[in-house]
C-alpha cells in the first residue's frame, strides 16, 4: 500500500513539472517589453518609411533610364552612331532604308525603270513586287531557295535569296509589275536609272 502511494506521489510531481515546463515556453513577448518595442507613427515615416521609399527609388526603372538603356543597347549595335546608312534620297524618288542593326541588310525601294546591280558575293532578297533577272553575259543569277540558275529576264521568285556571283548581274522590275519593290540586300550595290545615271550606292 505505502509503495502504491510512493508511485502515484512520483507521477503526480512528473506531470506537474511537465505542466509548468510547457506553459513557461508558451509564454509570449508582450508588446512594449525590451524584447518588442513599440514604435511612433512619427518614428516609422521620419527614418523605416524614407529608407523604404529610398530603396525604391534605387531599384526602379523610370522612363529617363529605360531611354538610357536603350540609347546603350543601340550605341552596342552601331545604331546612330554613324556606322549604319541613314535613310536618303536618290534621283528618281528612290529610297534607301537603314540596314538592320547586326544583319548587315538594307531594304531598298526599286523604282520602275531601275536596275540593282550587286557585286561580287552579293545577296538579294526580293521582299514585294515583280522583278526579273538581270545579267550583263549568258549567265544568270544562282537562287539559293531553289538550287537553281536564274537567267538573264526570268522571273524572280518572291522571298528567295539570290547570291550574285559577279559584277553586271542584279534585277529590275518587270515591265508588267504594279506593286512598290522592296529588294533586302547584303553586299555592295548599285542602281542605275533608265538612261544610265547612277541612283544610289
Amino acid at each position: 500500500m505505502k509503495t502504491k502511494i510512493t508511485f502515484v506521489t512520483i507521477v503526480l510531481i512528473l506531470l506537474f513539472a511537465t505542466i509548468v515546463y510547457a506553459d513557461s515556453n508558451n509564454v509570449t513577448t508582450q508588446p512594449g517589453s525590451v524584447d518588442d518595442p513599440i514604435i511612433t507613427k512619427s518614428y516609422f515615416e521620419q527614418n523605416i518609411a524614407k529608407q523604404v521609399a529610398d530603396e525604391f527609388t534605387k531599384q526602379s526603372v523610370n522612363g529617363e533610364k529605360i531611354k538610357q538603356i536603350i540609347a546603350a543597347e543601340l550605341a552596342k549595335q552601331g545604331v546612330g552612331s554613324g556606322t549604319s546608312p541613314s535613310i536618303g534620297s536618290g534621283t528618281n524618288g528612290n529610297t534607301q532604308q537603314p540596314a538592320v542593326p547586326n544583319s548587315g541588310l538594307t531594304v531598298v525601294k526599286l523604282q520602275q525603270g531601275q536596275t540593282l546591280y550587286g557585286g561580287a558575293g552579293t545577296e538579294f532578297i526580293v521582299r514585294t513586287g515583280k522583278v526579273i533577272a538581270v545579267s550583263s553575259d549568258d549567265n544568270g543569277i544562282p537562287d539559293a531557295t531553289s538550287g537553281k540558275d536564274i537567267a538573264a529576264g526570268a522571273t524572280v521568285e518572291l522571298n528567295h535569296l539570290l547570291i550574285v556571283p559577279r559584277e553586271g548581274r542584279g534585277v529590275k522590275p518587270d515591265a508588267k509589275n504594279k506593286q512598290e519593290i522592296y529588294v533586302m540586300v547584303r553586299g555592295s550595290y548599285s542602281i542605275m536609272n533608265a538612261d544610265g545615271t547612277k541612283a544610289a550606292s
